[in-house]
């Protein structure tokens, strides 16, 4: 792969500043392309971007195996697409692949178009449902698409990542787990790295917008040919709307029009990579290591029974139990994203004075923001005609009147 993102200095430099103490990597002759960082006491070496990055890749150099005796070498995440079969002319030099995560990718090349890529991967049903979704989502909001590459401005980079952090906290808090993301270390790393690649056109944000008010955000990262779709968020407000999907649509679109060979969806499992994928491959951890030294030959086998024992235990889902319970046992403080039963009801003329109208950006409780966007779907109306009144005397109703349908919603908490 050819201007890998992850291997950029940018990339690198802000990644030892935030893992590795801003110490240097190093590098070696027999490996090229790669950095990387010291085990304290092992003579262990790894990959400079560890597992934050999508996919790594490297050339062999210089065949003497005197700057790897004695040593072993960690790599993390090659995709099996990347086709990387380093061939050693040392017998000491040995290589064990560990197949980890499962991955991801559209094969963009025999396309000319969005429509040419969904007519040879969906049958009629599911194309009329996608566009559906699509339309619904244009006719009930004032939804605009923004890819940033290559130019933003500081200001609007800062606005729009505020708003990419809260949207996952929400996400996150109402599935209850964790998100390593999210961590401070790991989100001021991201904050810091993205702005200049996307400068430089190996990052990007795409984002949908209602109004000026980011309801959906894609981070996504370029090589020469590749986007990789690394983080993704959309308001859980508008679940209704299938933000996921409409965004998939509009990458393909955008990358199809900016000659993008490849859409990679990257590591994990989920059940919408499956469907929108081409091609499924395989992450592998990598491990290079002198033979010769029983040390190091124990080290390797050591961490190629470990990545195996984790993914046993990942296949199992065992890591989706643990954070679940990380979640109970850092957010039990918490308050939890409200949760009620909506009901919609006839509506009823009630007299003027047992209602007050409400403005829907003052309206914090998201059950209500979700019952008014499923109003605004089912019956096709446009949240700019529509009106929301608060009954007074009624606790937990709500009236909502569009330009042609109107509803009363009870809200019973749980």
């Amino acid at each position: 792969m050819k201007a890998n993102p992850f291997t950029s200095e940018t990339f690198v430099s802000k990644w030892l500043e935030h893992f590795n103490n801003a110490e240097p990597g190093r590098s070696f002759p027999s490996i090229q392309g790669l950095g990387f960082t010291k085990h304290r006491f092992l003579p262990l070496f790894t990959n400079i971007g560890k597992t934050h990055t999508k996919g790594i890749n490297y050339t062999v150099g210089n065949p003497d195996v005197k700057d790897l005796k004695g040593k072993v070498l960690l790599i993390y995440d090659v995709p099996t697409y990347f086709e990387m079969n380093p061939k050693f002319k040392s017998d000491a030099l040995k290589l064990v692949k560990v197949k980890q995560y499962p991955g991801f990718l559209i094969n963009l090349v025999p396309f000319g178009d969005l429509d040419e890529y969904m007519a040879s991967s969906f049958k009629r049903s599911s194309r009329y449902k996608l566009k559906k979704y699509r339309k619904k989502l244009e006719s009930c909001f004032d939804i605009r698409y923004k890819m940033f590459y290559g130019e933003m401005s500081k200001e609007e980079y800062d606005l729009i990542f505020k708003a990419f952090n809260h949207l996952l906290n929400k996400r996150f808090e109402d599935k209850q787990v964790t998100n390593n993301n999210l961590a401070k270390q790991e989100w001021d790393f991201y904050y810091e790295l993205v702005y200049p690649l996307l400068l430089k056109k190996k990052a990007g944000l795409f984002v949908i917008y209602n109004g000026n008010q980011p309801i959906g955000v894609t981070l996504n990262y370029f090589s020469e040919d590749i986007l990789f779709d690394a983080i993704t968020v959309f308001d859980i407000d508008y679940a209704k709307f299938r933000l996921g999907s409409v965004t998939i649509m509009k990458l393909i679109e955008w990358s199809i029009e900016q000659n993008i060979k490849i859409f990679d969806f990257s590591k994990g499992y989920f059940d919408y990579k499956k469907r929108w994928a081409s091609k499924e491959y395989d992450f592998e951890y990598q491990i290079i290591y002198d033979s010769t030294s029983i040390y190091a030959s124990s080290i390797a086998l050591f961490f190629k029974k470990y990545f195996e024992l984790k993914q046993i235990l990942r296949d199992k889902k065992v890591n989706e139990k643990l954070h679940s319970l990380t979640y109970r046992l850092k957010k039990k403080s918490k308050t939890p994203i409200d949760k009620a039963v909506c009901e919609y009801l006839e509506p009823e003329d009630f007299p003027n004075e047992n209602l007050v109208q409400i403005d829907l950006d003052t309206i914090q409780s998201y059950s209500l923001k979700t019952a008014i966007n499923d109003f605004l779907y089912i019956n096709n109306e446009s949240q700019l005609n529509l009106k929301i009144f608060k009954v007074t005397h009624e606790a937990g109703q709500y009236l909502l009147h569009g330009k042609e349908k109107k509803t009363r919603v009870k809200m019973t908490f749980k």
